[in-house]
């Protein structure tokens, strides 16, 4: 087993060096015809750096290695649409204005550039108007839910403190946050001492929030849990909670924790005569949790792909990859995310929070 994984790693880091080393010729080849062309061991090391941008800022704790590797991820992503299409025009026009076909790839990254990251930075509020037909003594909640915060070196206190805004502009009743609020490891968090901003989140009935993959894979899912206790934000490990007598809330555990119950176990004792609204990073157990009496399932996760054309691609894995669907009297609603992962850019997405308006119309 251990040598066929040699073998996989092998073999992609030899496809990342083709692509890469593919990327690279396209740029000199248009960069030769300019007044740059002097310039071609300068373009050779950056070409390097930017390969190894993508490792580096995996391993090393640097914001800016984090924007660079971001940034790289967008060029390499795109790149394997845009340049076999250059490439195509070059020969159809039989070698000439090899200059201005440069110029329009230039521009369209540029738009790419521009766009994404006005996307990625200026989040916007979408509303949903639900109904839960069981009998409580609340008439109607606002819920606030923001997913994939996706805390680090590239999503820090500024984006944090336009998360809190939102909050106070919108005065939910009851704050949700399912999943992914820190970016693989705490140190980040904890060196911008986020904390301060972040426990200026507040509403009636609290602030809840379960952990996504992202907080799992630095092994930092314990203080995470510890920050959050400190500022006063309950997060739900295969739990449920009574709010006031009006409603359940639950929180699951990940995918990625071995130790996630199945939802039947740990629902036992629960009245499900009483409104049920969970939280579950991956919209992946729909199914699951209608069987088992849940009214709202909010979730994250997807981020919508982030930058297209990926949103085919979780369009496809997902039953639900983003916004409300209803199944009889289930609901589930799943956010694209207010924060980021990898490119701090989104194309066909927007940070986005989401505000839901349920009315209990149960007799």
């Amino acid at each position: 087993m251990t040598s066929i994984i040699v073998i996989s790693i092998i073999i992609g880091l030899l496809i990342y060096s083709l692509i890469s080393f593919y990327i690279g010729y396209n740029g000199w080849a248009w960069l030769k015809s300019t007044f740059l062309a002097k310039y071609k061991k300068t373009y050779i090391c950056v070409m390097i750096l930017l390969s190894l941008s993508l490792f580096a800022g995996r391993l090393l704790p640097f914001a800016f290695l984090e924007w660079i590797s971001g940034y790289w991820m967008a060029v390499f992503g795109y790149s394997l649409m845009i340049l076999p299409l250059a490439n195509i025009i070059y020969f159809i026009l039989k070698k000439n204005h090899k200059f201005w076909i440069g110029i329009g790839v230039i521009v369209l990254y540029s738009f790419i550039f521009i766009y994404g990251t006005y996307n990625a930075w200026t989040p916007v509020v979408r509303t949903y108007e639900i109904e839960i037909d069981k009998k409580t003594n609340l008439k109607d909640l606002k819920i606030f839910m923001a997913s994939d915060i996706h805390l680090s070196g590239v999503v820090g206190t500024k984006h944090l403190e336009r998360l809190v805004k939102l909050v106070d502009a919108e005065d939910p009743d009851i704050v949700l946050l399912p999943g992914d609020i820190i970016n693989d490891n705490i140190e980040q968090y904890q060196k911008q001492n986020m904390s301060d901003v972040f426990k200026k989140i507040d509403a009636p009935l609290g602030v809840y929030a379960v952990l996504g993959n992202h907080d799992y894979y630095g092994n930092d899912d314990q203080k995470i849990l510890a920050e959050m206790e400190k500022i006063g934000v309950g997060v739900l490990m295969d739990e449920f909670i009574n709010i006031g007598d009006y409603f359940y809330l639950a929180g699951r555990k990940e995918h990625t924790d071995n130790s996630r119950k199945e939802l039947s176990k740990y629902f036992k004792g629960l009245d499900k005569s009483k409104p049920i609204i969970m939280m579950d990073h991956q919209p992946k157990d729909l199914t699951e949790a209608k069987e088992n009496g849940v009214d709202l399932l909010v979730s994250g996760h997807t981020h919508r792909g982030q930058i297209a054309p990926a949103n085919f691609i979780t369009d496809r894995i997902y039953e639900n990859d983003w916004g409300h669907m209803q199944k009889g009297s289930f609901h589930s609603i799943v956010s694209s995310g207010f924060g980021l992962w990898g490119p701090p850019l989104r194309i066909g997405t927007q940070a986005e929070v989401m505000v839901i308006n349920v009315k209990f119309v149960g007799k």
